[in-house]
């Protein structure tokens, strides 16, 4: 299980995340700019981590890069709460705490995703 993003990481990783496509040092540190001050070799140095991480890959385009995730949000965030849930010394307390801090329409999406889920488990089933 990769480490939680660093706030700096999760920024790069979310613009890379909505913008779906592969991006430039240069976009990125222009979004970034919007909010903060930062520099081009600071926004450089993040996306090299995050491809020497996994997080994302790249191609060259001329003397540059463009940068592309290797996975979804919706992964990683799946990634951090499998890894909470599976390191709790209480799993099953521990999912009741957690599901008991959820606002109603996250329940809602819980419902939907463990009927989906289902559906999914029967289909493999069948297949078998």
């Amino acid at each position: 299980m990769p480490r939680p993003l660093g706030d700096l990481e999760d920024a790069v990783m979310t613009r890379v995340w909505e913008w779906n496509r592969p991006v430039t040092v240069r976009e990125v540190l222009e979004d970034l700019q919007k909010e903060r001050s930062i520099a081009y070799t600071t926004v450089m140095t993040v996306l090299d981590n995050l491809h020497q991480k996994g997080w994302v890959r790249r191609e060259a385009e001329g003397r540059a890069y463009r940068y592309k995730a290797v996975s979804t949000r919706a992964a990683y965030s799946a990634a951090l709460m499998n890894e909470a849930w599976s390191t709790s010394d209480n799993p099953a307390a521990a999912l009741v705490a957690f599901f008991g801090m959820m606002a109603p329409e996250q329940r809602r999406s819980l419902r939907d995703a463990l009927r989906m889920a289902q559906v999914d488990g029967q289909a493999e089933a069948k297949e078998k």
